[in-house]
């Protein structure tokens, strides 16, 4: 089984008061250096057989119907690979 995942994110023009809420804690607990902080969303789609450009394309239809708003988001659908969810853990 392999994983697909939708990234969705604000688009940098629409305001991201989530983004600018976690920006302005940081410092209040210690964490300096931050410049900005944009807030999205993460999809893990497991999916059966192997990952073919058509699969990808239904992916991305889906992001476009249902996982985002594509008026004010972006999205990125990419094949995780198991290298990068180890590193996550």
């Amino acid at each position: 089984m392999a994983r697909v995942v939708v990234d969705v994110m604000p688009k940098p023009e629409i305001l991201d008061p989530q983004g600018k809420a976690v920006l302005g804690a940081l410092p209040r607990l210690g964490f300096e250096g931050v410049t900005d902080v944009r807030q999205g969303k993460r999809f893990e789609l497991e999916v059966e057989g192997e990952v073919t450009d058509e699969m990808l394309a239904s992916v991305e239809k889906m992001a476009e119907t249902l996982l985002s708003n594509p008026v004010i988001e972006n999205f990125a659908v990419y094949v995780e690979t198991e290298a990068a969810s180890e590193v996550a853990e």
